[in-house]
């Protein structure tokens, strides 16, 4: 509808669910006055900022497609699920730590370099693809998250990851610069690491790649679109107690 001002919807304190989406906004503060506020949409707007008042029962957040260069301000308590998708921020530093019951956060198509930031302890479902990240940096604090999508990204290295994602399940890397089984390894760290895509990184060109894989990574399930099969699984085993008996 070409809004610019919402001025009006401050008299409306009980509303629960604002769908705002595809206007003009720029201004956001006429929503402080709405405290009981569940849900808001405010899709392709003119937004440069998702800062806002504080709204205590805010559960659900969709920014996606505006001007948003950074993550500052967003100090919702009950705030589960964050979508900045295609935006334009740069750095997720000055993400709020007091998002406590954050749980999905999609941040794909923005301009990130890297993972720093996400100090959020509770969160389970990270999406980052279609960024510009060349270094994973900061995922120790990331203990609950069992999903994470870095698809189109550039990176070369795995350094990064640790023990401490104990949860971590799935892992999507389609499309990155991995060009060799050295930085495979480094995912032996994650004991939870269950479905790994792989696809379009310079390694999954190598010979032998998927038996090359799963020699490292034993316990995958999955490897990009294919369950591991049984017979796999046990050719891997053996190229593998043969390496280690050669290595004695």
């Amino acid at each position: 509808r070409d809004l610019t001002d919402i001025s009006l919807l401050e008299c409306f304190i009980h509303l629960r669910y604002v769908d705002l989406s595809e206007n003009k906004l720029q201004d956001l503060s006429p929503l402080s006055s709405l405290t009981h506020l569940l849900w808001l949409k405010v899709d392709g707007n003119l937004l440069t900022s998702a800062r806002m008042q504080e709204l205590p029962y805010l559960q659900i957040i969709s920014f996606a497609h505006n001007h948003i260069k950074d993550m500052e301000g967003i100090t919702h308590p009950r705030l589960a699920n964050l979508s900045l998708k295609g935006n334009k921020i740069q750095t997720a530093l000055g993400l709020s730590q007091a998002l406590f019951s954050l749980h999905d956060l999609e941040l794909r198509g923005n301009k990130l370099e890297s993972t720093a930031g996400f100090n959020l302890p509770k969160l389970k479902n990270l999406y980052l693809a279609q960024n510009a990240i060349r270094s994973l940096e900061g995922l120790e604090a990331l203990e609950q998250l069992t999903t994470l999508h870095l698809r189109d990204n550039q990176l070369e290295t795995l350094d990064g990851f640790c023990s401490s994602m104990k949860c971590l399940q799935y892992l999507n890397l389609r499309n990155n610069g991995i060009s060799n089984f050295q930085e495979v390894a480094k995912l032996q760290v994650l004991p939870m690491l269950q479905a790994l895509v792989l696809l379009d990184n310079p390694c999954s060109d190598e010979p032998n790649y998927r038996l090359e894989v799963l020699i490292l990574l034993p316990h995958l399930e999955r490897l990009d679109k294919e369950s591991v099969e049984q017979d796999e699984r046990a050719e891997a085993n053996e190229i593998r107690q043969k390496r280690q008996e050669e290595e004695k």
